[in-house]
């Protein structure tokens, strides 16, 4: 286990798509170790496989207190109400923007031992298991800003780069 460095943009890893893990070994068992001690700080609610380098689908969670992992996540249920919070990343540090999410959201994937994991939740719980899913299609929240906000937030990421 390691507290595992976090990418941040403009590094290619973060638009890129993961992959499925199709097998789940030492080296898998390694990356959820560090999803789930890099997730666990201050200021952390979720972490995807890409933000610490590895193109594989998984990610982490920190949400009031509970810790968790899926591997192979896909959102199965979006709620139709929707949750327009400000929204920020580990990977794109310092920006937080309004950010419009379902504010309830269900995604369903596998653990280490391949039984089915089913998580859910609304509020946060649900902003983080979309925002991941988005990193692990290689997406950033700021892909889903409005026209302006989006192109105020890409010149401050340029200001800090």
């Amino acid at each position: 286990m390691a507290m595992r460095e976090i990418r941040v943009m403009p590094d290619p890893v973060l638009r890129t798509p993961c992959d499925q893990i199709t097998k789940v070994d030492d080296r898998v068992r390694g990356l959820v170790a560090d999803l789930v001690e890099t997730v666990d700080a201050e200021g952390r609610a979720g972490l995807a496989a890409n933000q610490i380098g590895v193109g594989l689908r998984a990610f982490s969670w920190n949400i009031e207190g509970e810790i968790g992992y899926v591997l192979n996540p896909r959102i199965v249920e979006l709620g139709e109400e929707t949750q327009d919070g400000g929204e920020g990343c580990l990977s794109v540090p310092n920006l937080w923007y309004p950010t419009v999410r379902a504010n309830y959201a269900r995604v369903v994937g596998t653990d280490l031992d391949g039984n089915e994991v089913d998580v859910s939740g609304e509020g946060l719980m649900a902003r983080c298991l979309q925002h991941e899913c988005d990193h692990l299609d290689g997406k950033l929240y700021l892909d889903r800003l409005e026209r302006e906000a989006r192109k105020e937030a890409m010149r401050a990421l340029r200001a800090q780069l």
